[in-house]
């Protein structure tokens, strides 16, 4: 169920420094693709979600 996904998905963000988008996608069950809509889902209801490129990057809720 996409709420159950969505709380989920902030509490492990808010428990995590970052993680990355495939590691989300795999513990959920989901494809990259939903993560990336949910992320947005949750951006667009005010959670500051951050995200690091690279290699050793991934994603965050801004702190503060």
């Amino acid at each position: 169920m996409k709420l159950e996904r969505l709380l989920g998905l902030l509490c492990i963000l808010a428990s995590t420094d970052k993680i990355t988008i495939q590691e989300l996608a795999e513990r959920f069950e989901v494809s990259k693709r939903t993560i990336f809509r949910d992320l947005d889902t949750l951006s667009c209801a005010g959670i500051p979600i951050v995200s690091y490129p690279g290699i050793g990057g991934g994603v965050a809720v801004v702190e503060g």
